[in-house]
């Protein structure tokens, strides 16, 4: 089982259509991910959960997967967050 992470720093806030887009991009793999914003941490395939954070703009998240395609889905998860916020 393959355990990835990432730093990502935001330039936009992460509203409910910014997490309704994580949530489908990360839903597109079997690993079980997490996202972690001040000291709190929720599944990042839960659009309730990114949204409950209130992740403001200039925020940094930390994102952490497991499972066997969780190389992919941090690759994929970087380019959306690159491309997305």
């Amino acid at each position: 089982m393959a355990i990835c992470k990432m730093s990502f720093e935001t330039t936009s806030a992460i509203g409910a259509k910014k997490a309704q887009e994580i949530v489908q991009k990360a839903s597109e793999y079997e690993a079980d991910m997490i996202l972690r914003y001040e000291n709190k941490e929720v599944d990042l395939k839960s659009i309730l959960g990114i949204m409950s954070l209130a992740v403001l703009e200039g925020a940094k998240i930390d994102i952490e997967a497991k499972g066997p395609d969780a190389n992919e889905a941090i690759a994929a998860l970087e380019a959306f967050f690159n491309a997305n916020l």
